[in-house]
């Protein structure tokens, strides 16, 4: 199929960061571009206001008129939609051509030289730091990307004139195994999407796979110590990176100067001191030795990522200052994953050393719940207070015994809270936090503003 023949692109879905990114590419095309979503939220006011045509019931009727000639028409939709979806099954009966997300992003990534992060943390923060370190160079860079960057305000950036597309691969529903990239990153391997992997294991092979498909010639940058056997390709450069231990790419006399962390990065192709990063925590650090590294053998001159960087602002939703006052902090963060949430808890007690940190969790998806209850708990037990939320469910259908208490049960602390979101407010009106987090992926950030109304 040739994407740039499609007149009108119609997308189930389309309130999802992937998906919102590919409808913005489209769109940009002046393409006709429409679709379905459950809930309004920010992101989907923007994409009305860039000139997109969303509803938010599962109609049939609601589908505009043009959409509904399935000659010259591309559905898009995204695997969290259930299979019982009305206007799905009615695009599947009439037989429209109907692709998922991970396939289009695909099939665009041919066009130009893909440069691909994978792994099951940090790769938002890596692909927008590399995009944003190749978009300030002369090499410049398309990006779909799984945040969206405080920098340009937008998970998706055009330019026409680069033969660059930067774009993260994520693992969720094998969807990474659509790529073929010219590079690529991985930044970590552990269990994770147990709904969708059998085990560990079949997740590492998913890894492998990936890892295989990357183009003769090309090059893979995968993080030192991993506890993952890196398939043997002789036809491909492969690379460690590392926050300083012993690897092809590393960080040097870290230090933190008015507030920043200041570095010297150190690789095969040459180092560059007094580097400048705004985003907290060391595991920042890492993110930016190996966006670094890629943005170098891409192209990017030494300068152009000394300047660049230090510009970088990070992604809406990752350890994302809401509120910064002497006598509070309120900081949003989208951490899902036990691994996540040390790594973001670790940081911000890191930064505020003598002040009480309160953490707000809402657990995302009845599967990871299940499996990781344990390692949730001792994660959260890094918090001085904690508060928990309900599950939220997303794509998945209720596990009997499955709920939040199963976390719950497992903190140690007991300086410990569980409450319902209706309850949230209430609870938090008996609290005076100095240092508050809001922890999850579901729809905790929809109190992002009603907390900041509240504390300040």
């Amino acid at each position: 199929m040739n994407l740039n023949e499609v007149h009108n692109v119609y997308f189930i879905g389309i309130g999802g960061i992937g998906m919102s990114a590919i409808a913005r590419y489209f769109n940009a095309l002046d393409k006709n571009v429409a679709g379905y979503d459950k809930v309004s939220k920010p992101l989907t006011d923007e994409l009305i206001q860039e000139g997109i045509n969303i509803h938010f019931t599962d109609d049939i009727l609601k589908i505009p008129l043009e959409f509904k000639n399935k000659e010259n028409t591309l559905i898009i939709y995204t695997p969290a939609v259930p299979k019982k979806h009305t206007e799905l099954n009615y695009f599947i009966d009439q037989g429209f051509e109907i692709k998922k997300r991970s396939e289009v992003l695909g099939m665009l990534s041919q066009e130009k030289r893909c440069i691909a992060v994978a792994g099951t943390h940090g790769k938002t923060t890596i692909t927008t730091m590399i995009s944003h370190l190749m978009r300030q160079s002369r090499i410049g860079c398309n990006a779909f990307l799984g945040g969206i960057s405080k920098n340009y305000k937008t998970n998706y950036l055009l330019d026409k004139e680069s033969k660059y597309v930067v774009v993260e691969a994520d693992e969720f529903d094998r969807s990474f195994l659509k790529l073929n990239p010219q590079k690529a990153i991985i930044t970590a391997v552990d269990a994770d999407h147990l709904d969708i992997y059998s085990d560990e294991n079949d997740l590492k092979e998913a890894f492998k796979q990936f890892i295989n498909q990357i183009h003769s010639g090309g090059k893979l940058i995968i993080k030192a110590g991993l506890n993952f056997n890196i398939p043997q390709r002789k036809d491909i450069d492969i690379y460690t990176y590392s926050l300083n231990t012993n690897s092809d790419f590393k960080a040097e006399n870290i230090r933190i100067e008015n507030g920043l962390y200041v570095f010297d990065f150190v690789g095969i192709c040459g180092r560059i001191d007094n580097l400048k990063l705004g985003l907290p925590g060391l595991l920042n650090v890492e993110n930016a030795v190996a966006a670094i590294a890629m943005a170098s053998m891409s192209g990017v001159h030494n300068d152009e990522i000394f300047n660049a960087l230090g510009r970088f602002k990070g992604i809406q939703r990752r350890f994302d200052y809401q509120v910064y006052q002497e006598n509070f902090v309120y900081i949003d963060d989208y951490a899902h994953h036990p691994e996540e949430l040390k790594a973001s808890i670790s940081s911000a007690k890191e930064l505020f050393r003598i002040k009480k940190i309160t953490g707000i969790f809402q657990p995302h998806l009845y599967t990871r719940t299940r499996d990781f209850a344990e390692e949730f708990a001792k994660s959260l037990d890094l918090l001085d207070e904690i508060i928990l939320l309900d599950i939220y469910p997303a794509r998945e259908e209720p596990i009997a015994g499955v709920t939040s208490k199963i976390i719950f049960d497992n903190i140690k602390n007991q300086n410990k809270t569980m409450c319902t979101k209706a309850e949230l407010m209430d609870v938090l009106k008996n609290k005076k936090p100095e240092v508050l987090m809001t922890l999850g992926a579901g729809d905790i950030d929809e109190f992002v503003e009603p907390i900041k109304k509240f504390f300040t």
